[in-house]
């Protein structure tokens, strides 16, 4: 099915399931511990063994000797690889970091021998028994030193309009210097997969991943072998985030594993490796320059950034969302990345984005007060409807400026504490902040098959459901279209022997593939009209209704199966126009007047994010967003040995993610908006939109609460606890 144009009036408009509240149809599952998450599978291959991974203790440097002998000798061990055995694989294009073979050391914590036993315990402690020497050299671990090194801020991104001079006629001017913190995505479940691969030939790959044929592929590719001996399952995912988008060492260990013992091996990275085998996001230095006229309206943009990356990869580009956020006739955007010899930076939940609108969100609150404005009026004064670089290319829709309205109105902001560091109720400072939010709106063909059994209707694709809700929409929309109930659906994910989805990520997951599985329900109808021999049939209540024709779909096929499939093709129309989400971010904070320490009190979202498939669904997930963008703003920060090169605090223990004591009140509203040019239900992702702006939120509250602005996170209260004499009686 080729989407070439915007969508017109459709079933969605006026539907029953789509878009109405529904719990989760696999919440059952997952509040039983019935849900097979991947290093659970004990059942779909016997004789597991066990994998457990050895990794390097230097950042930088060779191998020069491997000596694992008492490693093979040790109580049930059947095998072990080491990464001197094999040559270097192969790496798909979307592997930057190397998984496996040879001498040389990228990172720190890069595999560099599997171990196989009977049990866990076996395979870790015959693990310690490895013997290594490395030939270690010098690598770039600092990237505050590196930055200061730099001649210059590279290429930029894009120069529109005359920048400079912008500056030197504007009226009011802001020049600031602020710092984002390299972050895990510390999901829940690790890294995990079973795999086997015990006769060589076919692979069953049993693993938590979000891209199944992208994994699927890179597989091939890092092995050497046709894609079509490999079977990928990964049908529940503990959270991801970014994380598991591609495909990492604990399928490439699982499987060298299972090659050499010629039995399945499970294998799960033990959670440090989680932070320094794994990727991460980027920590960014970011300079950003805003010029303004005297009546508010922004003149100029200049926003340049620096993060890290290893060579070959794209770090976190944290300036896009200046390029089309705000109005303003002149920007000039710049993001240079700084080869370092940390583990791999790559995406992790709205990459850029989470970043970038930390800092410029921050950026426009401090502008708004040189130009003594209310920061909500500031942000509706340079609202845009167009993109501001290309004048000519609207906005699909965008309705940022009712955001900002509902949400003041909402959260009582006329209300709020307008003199910072003036509003105390004890030893506790009382401040409140607001954020702009934007992120963009990305679709990905789709695909999907459709079985219809009797009363019953199996939807099939490789689609994943990484906490998002993937099973539920994917339900709804199938009913939807066939005019069934949804418990006479059943949805199947994650599983390489179905038709390839867009996966799961970058906010494009729910949009492409409940499109995918309207094309295969509309391919299903034509069959069944066809098979019928019926013109324009509708599908109502279980039935199929057309001319005298009125019969139930249970009896449509007469005890045969009918299968359609299809995939949404997504056409280039919409490189004509701007399609994004955007959101507002309320938030009220409470920091001690003596220790610095910091209180979220209450938390308010407004979002624009097209049709909501599921308001139960989606609001979690803004909730998610929401909750990860209080740790960026408070906690959050991998912190590196300069000397040694890896994340000291790899640990669920000294990485302090937000928890449910951090955040006693959350409440999400949604517009009642629809985007015809975002696919044929008119919906947008939601997923990332969440985060996005949040920490700037908390970083103004905090400024209003205590009058101490702080441009670096996570804001911790070493510092600003020795500029909070001021506001202390």
């Amino acid at each position: 099915m080729d989407f070439n144009q915007s969508a017109e009036d459709n079933l969605f408009d006026r539907a029953r399931i789509v878009g109405k509240p529904h719990a989760r149809i696999d919440g059952t599952l997952k509040v039983m511990g019935r849900a097979p998450y991947a290093y659970e599978r004990n059942d779909v291959a016997a004789d597991q063994l066990v994998g457990y991974p050895l990794c390097a203790t230097i950042a930088k440097g060779r191998i020069t000797h491997m000596d694992a002998s008492s490693a093979r000798a040790a109580p049930g061990v059947v095998s072990v690889v080491t990464t001197l055995e094999i040559e270097p694989l192969d790496r798909s294009e979307n592997n930057v970091a190397r998984l496996f073979g040879g001498d040389l050391i990228e990172h720190y914590h890069q595999a560099i021998a599997v171990v196989v036993a009977d049990t866990l315990e076996q395979a870790r402690s015959a693990a310690a028994l490895i013997d290594v020497s490395y030939q270690q050299e010098q690598g770039v671990f600092d990237l505050e030193a590196a930055w200061e090194k730099l001649d210059n801020t590279g290429e930029p991104l894009s120069d529109v309009g005359d920048v400079d001079a912008a500056f030197q006629t504007a009226d009011f001017t802001l020049d600031e210097i602020y710092r984002t913190a390299s972050q895990s995505h510390a999901m829940m479940e690790p890294h995990a997969s079973i795999v086997d691969w015990s006769d060589g030939g076919k692979m069953t790959v049993w693993t938590s991943n979000q891209m199944i044929e992208m994994n699927k592929q890179a597989l091939a590719t890092s092995f050497n072998i046709d894609p079509d001996t490999i079977r990928v399952e990964s049908p529940y995912v503990g959270g991801g985030f970014g994380g598991k988008l591609w495909l990492r060492a604990d399928a490439v260990l699982a499987a060298l594993g299972s090659r050499a013992s010629g039995r399945p091996v499970k294998l799960a990275l033990p959670r440090p490796l989680v932070f320094n085998n794994a990727t991460h996001r980027s920590g960014t230095l970011q300079r950003l320059r805003i010029a303004a006229d005297a009546q508010g309206k922004i003149t100029a943009f200049d926003h340049a950034a620096v993060s890290h990356t290893l060579p070959g990869g794209s770090g976190e580009n944290p300036v896009n969302q200046t390029r089309t956020f705000y109005a303003g006739a002149s920007r000039r955007v710049a993001h240079q990345l700084i080869d370092m010899n940390l583990p791999e930076s790559a995406d992790m939940r709205a990459p850029g984005e989470a970043s970038g609108l930390a800092v410029l969100e921050i950026a426009m609150d401090e502008m708004a007060q040189k130009l003594g404005m209310d920061p909500v009026e500031f942000r509706i004064l340079n609202d845009t409807q167009v993109d501001p670089e290309d004048p000519s290319k609207p906005f699909s829709e965008r309705h940022y400026v009712e955001c900002l309205r509902q949400g003041a109105a909402a959260f009582g902001w006329e209300a709020r504490n307008r003199t910072p560091g003036e509003n105390r109720e004890g030893e506790w400072l009382i401040g409140h902040g607001m954020a702009g939010a934007y992120r963009g709106a990305p679709t990905l063909d789709s695909g999907a098959r459709v079985r219809l059994q009797g009363g019953r209707l199996i939807v099939e694709t490789d689609m994943t459901d990484i906490g998002t809700g993937s099973y539920t929409i994917l339900a709804q929309t199938a009913a939807e279209t066939m005019g069934m109930a949804m418990e006479d659906v059943e949805i199947r994910l994650g599983n390489s022997a179905y038709p390839t989805s867009s996966g799961s990520g970058g906010q494009f997951g729910a949009t492409s593939s409940t499109a995918g599985v309207y094309a295969a329900c509309l391919a299903l109808q034509e069959q069944i009209a066809k098979h019928l021999d019926v013109e324009t049939p509708r599908f109502e209540n279980s039935r199929v209704l057309a001319g005298d024709t009125d019969l139930a779909l249970s009896e449509v096929a007469n005890g045969e199966e009918f299968v359609a499939e299809d995939t949404i093709h997504f056409g280039d129309f919409k490189d004509d126009m701007q399609i994004g989400t955007f959101g507002a971010h309320f938030i009220e904070v409470g920091v001690h007047a003596y220790t610095g320490e910091t209180r979220v009190r209450r938390m308010l979202a407004v979002c624009d994010a097209g049709r909501i498939l599921n308001p139960i669904t989606a609001r979690s997930q803004v909730l998610g967003g929401m909750t990860m963008g209080v740790g960026a703003a408070l906690s959050e920060g991998l912190t590196v040995d300069l000397e040694r090169g890896f994340f000291v605090n790899h640990d669920l223990a000294s990485y302090e993610v937000a928890v449910h004591a951090d955040i006693p009140e959350q409440e999400v509203i949604f517009l009642d908006t629809t985007d015809a040019a975002s696919s044929p239900l008119k919906s947008k992702g939601v997923g990332e939109l969440g985060i996005c702006g949040v920490a700037a939120a908390i970083a103004n509250a905090i400024y209003n609460a205590t009058g101490v602005r702080v441009r670096e996170y996570p804001i911790t209260l070493d510092r600003m606890i020795d500029q909070l004499s001021n506001a202390a009686p």
